[in-house]
């Protein structure tokens, strides 16, 4: 089924509307830098609009007194209505985002898909437990849902990071306010449609498409927001997190930015470690916050390391996403294009050397080529700085307890890789690096019941698995005197 473009409207209460102020944004297709269609410009007024809708629903709608096993079966019809479009709104997110629709078939939609079916699973499973407390007392707690949920998501897994979050919200039967990216709305728009087709009651889940200056600061803010949850920049999240406490001190969790280090020892399998090298930095555009982008090579090995990545580098195909023979499509926007080249100047301005790479890939849509810098110091902005984007940063090292000082010298901590065949050193290296997800000869490996967050400035919270109940869920002690 072919992906249908058409204007977006904001959803709430289960309707379609126009944004209360009229207005509305383009959006763009990033490989040809053309109009797709265009959204409505939600802000202030509507993002209360929304709210309230959200707050019926939880106080006192059809949400509040379906069982938890009926929650359970709307997600899981969700997951096979996904499953049902799955060409179709690979489409539209590789249109959308720039991203290969090879990507988006067989990893976004199928890592959304088993998010969906997992928290459908869990939706019953969700329980207290009782305390054998001094006294002649039964005390026991409840796991409730948190309440209102504000959640903002980023641009570079649109349809991946609305289903990480839609599905352990709505499985603990919160009801939830969702303000997409304004690069990437699409694919949470048509998420919306689904969950609805999928049996969602009215004001369980409400869209408001729009800018983070105003409709993402207006659902951070809002007095009558329980809990909000962001996926974004650093430097956005820190914005989010003060607006949050500016009123109503809401709970936050927060999934922020990276510069993983990616760590290849000399007794690795060198093919192993450079294909994870390249999966590492090179996937989805790296603009992935957990990338590989500081790659530290031992010595020894360094330089036969970095012809191999060079070469395999160079083989990717930079091209039309919607080829499935495409391995790296176009950044996600012309401001973000610009970004990473200016990053890469800066780089050689600071000593780092391009082996290959460094440049545009094609005359027209923002396409850059993979590339490779060497010669980086820890201490370069482009070590010290998220890039995102196709950008590895190599670095030299000889000594282990100088390399594990130099990986965990950073403000982020979300991931690492280690590459060794030292099954003991793995293991302390996993340790002793300071982030939130180690992968040990392998990258990037994701499931929906393996939490995913992050230690340091890279946020707070765990997404995925049992874990991310905890965001959506307080917990209540109650007594029972039995004399």
């Amino acid at each position: 089924m072919k992906a249908q473009i058409k204007p977006g409207k904001i959803l709430i209460n289960n309707e379609w509307t126009e944004a209360a102020s009229g207005k509305r944004f383009d959006v763009i297709n990033p490989a040809t830098e053309t109009k797709l269609t265009d959204c409505a410009e939600g802000d202030l007024e509507d993002v209360n609009r929304a709210v309230s809708a959200a707050r019926r629903a939880f106080e006192g709608g059809a949400w509040k007194k379906m069982s938890a096993r009926e929650r359970g079966r709307i997600l899981n019809r969700a997951a096979l209505l996904l499953d049902k479009y799955r060409q179709e709104i690979a489409e539209l997110e590789t249109l959308n985002n720039g991203k290969p629709v090879s990507e988006t078939l067989h990893v976004d939609l199928t890592l959304a898909i088993e998010t969906f079916e997992y928290y459908a699973g869990l939706a019953d499973k969700i329980h207290g437990e009782t305390i054998p407390v001094n006294g002649p007392f039964l005390n026991y707690t409840l796991r409730e849902p948190a309440g209102v949920v504000g959640q903002i998501i980023p641009w570079n897994f649109p349809l991946l990071m609305a289903a990480w979050k839609l599905g352990p919200a709505l499985a603990t039967g919160c009801t939830v306010v969702l303000k997409p990216a304004e690069q990437t709305p699409l694919s949470a728009l048509r998420l919306g449609e689904i969950l609805i087709e999928a049996g969602l009651p009215p004001g369980v889940l409400n869209i408001v498409t729009g800018f983070g200056p105003t409709a993402g600061a207006a659902l951070a803010r809002h007095m009558d927001v329980d809990k909000v949850a962001f996926t974004g920049s650093t430097d956005i999240g820190k914005l989010v997190m003060k607006m949050a406490s500016e009123t109503n001190l809401k709970r936050v969790s927060l999934e922020l930015g990276g510069k993983a280090p990616n760590i290849v020892f000399a007794d690795s399998n060198l093919d192993d470690a450079v294909n994870g090298a390249l999966r590492g930095i090179f996937f989805n555009q790296g603009e992935v916050c957990c990338a590989g982008s500081r790659l530290f090579v031992e010595q020894s090995i360094h330089d036969e390391f970095l012809n191999k990545l060079k070469t395999k580098a160079e083989r990717l195909v930079v091209g039309d996403p919607l080829d499935p023979k495409t391995q790296m499509g176009a950044q996600v926007s012309q401001e973000q294009f610009k970004k990473i080249l200016g990053y890469i100047e800066q780089g050689k301005k600071e000593g780092a050397k391009v082996v290959t790479g460094g440049a545009p890939a094609h005359t027209k849509g923002y396409f850059i080529k993979p590339t490779v810098l060497e010669g980086v110091t820890n201490q370069m902005t482009v070590a010290r700085e998220e890039i995102f984007g196709p950008v590895v940063c190599a670095i030299s090292f000889k000594d282990t307890n100088d390399l594990l000082k130099q990986a965990n010298d950073t403000v982020y901590g979300l991931s690492a890789g280690i590459w060794t065949r030292d099954i003991g050193k793995a293991h302390r290296f996993a340790k002793e690096v300071k982030a939130g997800t180690i992968w040990i000869n392998c990258y990037n490996q994701f499931d929906a019941a393996s939490p995913f967050g992050g230690f340091k400035q890279s946020g707070f919270g765990r997404e995925l698995g049992e874990h991310a109940l905890e965001l959506y869920t307080q917990v209540k002690s109650v007594w029972v005197a039995l004399d």
